[in-house]
């Protein structure tokens, strides 16, 4: 004898379970990769997007205040420079690069990948910065008097309110990156890519005089600035 045929109540039963399987399976797929996703989401906040024709590059610091997680002040090995093993200057990275408030004056980070490090209060006074690629980097109220970031990529970088003092940009390229209030006394910008809407808003900073002690390169001028008002 012929089984009756399903009715169609028993069909959507069977299709709803059936959708309830794969959605399990879905998930169970996926929850290996949720934190790593997570990292990669909280990582790209300073990765906005700066493709759009025709507007002027901004730090991505200057455009939102970002909430970043407590600085996990138990990590021993947190303070130190490790290369972005991704090669990109998107600030892409598989968790937050944290140097928040570290103490690295003095360092070596010469021709490494530090793009989107978190850098804000740090000091890194002294610091080999040499062809270092630091595009994106977030580094408010940091402290770097004395470092030499000649032939590095400083682009797109937040410095609000950090100390330069001393420094050298020499051939360095640092469209988009804002310098607002910070200290930028005796600072050498021989042959820095810096664009000239950037320059405009860098030779407005009343602390971008002297002489380069280093270099021997006058400030302003190496800026391409014409005299202080």
């Amino acid at each position: 004898q012929q089984a009756a045929s399903p009715n169609s109540s028993q069909l959507r039963s069977l299709s709803l379970r059936r959708m309830r399987l794969q959605s399990s399976s879905i998930r169970d797929a996926v929850a290996p990769f949720a934190s790593r996703a997570a990292a990669l989401a909280l990582s790209s906040l300073l990765a906005a997007s700066a493709v759009a024709p025709m507007q002027q590059a901004v730090a991505d610091g200057s455009t939102e205040k970002f909430k970043f997680p407590p600085i996990d002040k138990s990590k021993k090995d947190r303070c130190k420079f490790v290369s972005s093993a991704m090669g990109q200057a998107n600030a892409a990275r598989d968790e937050l690069y944290d140097l928040r408030e570290c103490k690295m004056s003095g360092t070596d980070a010469g021709g490494f990948d530090l793009s989107g490090a978190l850098m804000e209060k740090g000091d890194f006074s002294g610091t080999n910065f040499k062809e270092t690629q630091l595009s994106k980097a977030y580094a408010p109220g940091a402290k770097f008097d004395g470092a030499d970031f000649s032939n590095g990529v400083v682009d797109r970088a937040y410095f609000n309110g950090a100390s330069f003092k001393g420094a050298v940009f020499s051939n360095a390229v640092l469209s988009g990156t804002t310098f607002e209030n910070a200290d930028l006394s005796d600072t050498d910008w021989t042959d820095a890519y810096i664009g000239m809407f950037d320059q405009k808003k860098l030779c407005k900073n009343p602390t971008l005089q002297g002489e380069n002690a280093k270099t021997g390169a006058p400030t302003r001028e190496s800026a391409g600035c014409g005299p202080s008002a």
